[in-house]
């Protein structure tokens, strides 16, 4: 099979690129339409669905084009794209339902509207983009097992860290080597980070100040490490992760436990650590033969090693994961089964009884990923189903809450995918940690 760029230039010279159908319209969604509107070789975003319909419009405009068209029915959307003409909608089902959209493009950040979108996706057989680590940690597997079932790929993007991060890790297997770990870059951390504090950066930067908090006090971090784990096997050493401060992320390797990474492999972070920005992993090479030449080619005396991307660019290597699963439905990150880890839900201060809780990015709590059968040995609710969510009796801060603590909204999606989940992987049945040897032969 010919490379994605060859496959890419094909469908560009041929008239018959890939289409996608965008659901969401903030500020993820109007870098990835200002990038993808470029566009990209053998790839068009052809349209947008939003809840304000302005919004979608705002995005085609602010990232160049002329014009848009209102649809309200497949045949409607049918005919602006093939005339050609950006499409939007508030009805997201007339993306994942149509005939003339290829790849549905999930950036909403949300878990139980982006369930409904994937679900109906997958049931239509078109291929599922998340731009949302919040659905992605959740509800991953059981989305990937439908999907695999449907025929199609749900992936989370390239160009977000747990991507480039999977990126690394597959090219370094491919070639022979035996990573151990695997991770991101944290310039800070406070877990008990709020909207509030995060109100003038978010503004700063046209983002919403939850979404802020998120990054602020970990919780994305921890959704992202779950998509990690479970896309590469490997475990995470303590609730919330070792998260060592580092000058420079070569240090990693030195600072998490030896026993540990030998043992199953690590995901984890480094603090503070230049280039600032970015994913990394760590390769044990035991060799001494083969550690003599890695000495001399300026990586260091070894048994472990860093190789690193000094970037990630979500808006623009979103492109690469779109043509990877249309076109040879290889996904960028994947469930390998079970769940191999959680997010946790932790209380950000002493919570009463009563109490509502706000969910991610919130004022009441964040999240701490953990592995997958110490969070089920506890009962503990997933951060992903915790927005509105009653407590049921008091919680001191930094305790864990768990499922019996809280009353979950009746009728959501996401709780009846969570039960699939389980069902299908049940308690006790988690992915073990892999061997460095079996580590080396698992992907996607």
């Amino acid at each position: 099979m010919p490379a994605v760029d060859v496959l890419q230039n094909e469908r560009e010279a041929s008239g018959k690129p890939i289409r996608v159908g965008m659901v969401g319209a903030g500020n993820m969604a109007q870098t990835i339409a200002n990038q993808l509107l470029t566009p990209a070789p053998g790839i068009r975003l052809v349209a947008i669905a939003n809840r304000t319909l302005a919004k979608a419009g705002n995005v085609f405009e602010n990232a160049g084009a002329k014009a848009t068209r209102q649809v309200g029915s497949e045949a409607e959307l049918e005919a602006a794209i093939a005339a050609g003409v950006p499409a939007i909608t508030t009805d997201p089902m007339l993306l994942t339902r149509s005939g003339a959209v290829d790849v549905v493009l999930e950036a909403t950040g949300t878990v139980e509207f982006a369930a409904a979108v994937a679900v109906s996706a997958i049931e239509n057989k078109k291929h599922v983009v998340l731009a949302n680590a919040e659905l992605d940690s959740t509800l991953g597997p059981i989305l990937r097992q439908r999907a695999t079932a449907a025929g199609v790929v749900i992936s989370n993007m390239d160009g977000d860290e747990p991507g480039v991060a999977m990126n690394l890790l597959r090219y370094a297997r491919s070639i022979g080597l035996t990573p151990v770990a695997a991770g991101n870059l944290k310039g800070m951390l406070d877990p008990y980070r709020t909207p509030e504090t995060q109100r003038e950066f978010a503004e700063k930067f046209g983002q919403t100040p939850k979404i802020v908090c998120s990054f602020a006090d970990g919780t994305k971090m921890a959704m992202e490490g779950v998509i990690l784990a479970n896309s590469s096997g490997f475990r995470v050493g303590k609730r919330g992760m070792h998260g060592p401060k580092c000058a420079h992320v070569n240090e990693i390797a030195a600072r998490l436990p030896l026993e540990q990474l030998l043992d199953g492999g690590l995901v984890d972070f480094a603090l503070g650590a230049a280039p600032h920005t970015g994913a990394w992993i760590v390769f044990h090479e035991p060799n001494p033969a083969k550690r003599k030449t890695l000495a001399y080619l300026k990586l260091g005396e070894g048994p472990l090693y860093v190789l690193y991307t000094p970037y990630h660019l979500p808006h623009i290597q979103i492109a690469s994961t779109i043509a990877r699963a249309a076109l040879i439905d290889d996904p960028t990150t994947a469930p390998l089964g079970p769940p191999t880890a959680e997010v946790v839900t932790v209380a950000k201060r002493d919570l009463k009884a009563g109490e509502v809780l706000d969910g991610v990015g919130g004022f009441a709590t964040y999240g701490l990923i953990d592995n997958a059968d110490a969070f089920q040995a506890e009962n503990l609710l997933s951060m992903g189903l915790s927005e509105g969510a009653r407590l049921l009796r008091d919680i001191p801060k930094d305790q864990a809450i768990g499922l019996a603590d809280v009353e979950l909204p009746a009728g959501r999606l996401c709780d009846k995918l969570r039960a699939e989940q389980l069902a299908a992987f049940p308690a006790g049945k988690s992915r073990p940690a892999l061997s460095a040897a079996s580590a080396q032969l698992a992907s996607p």
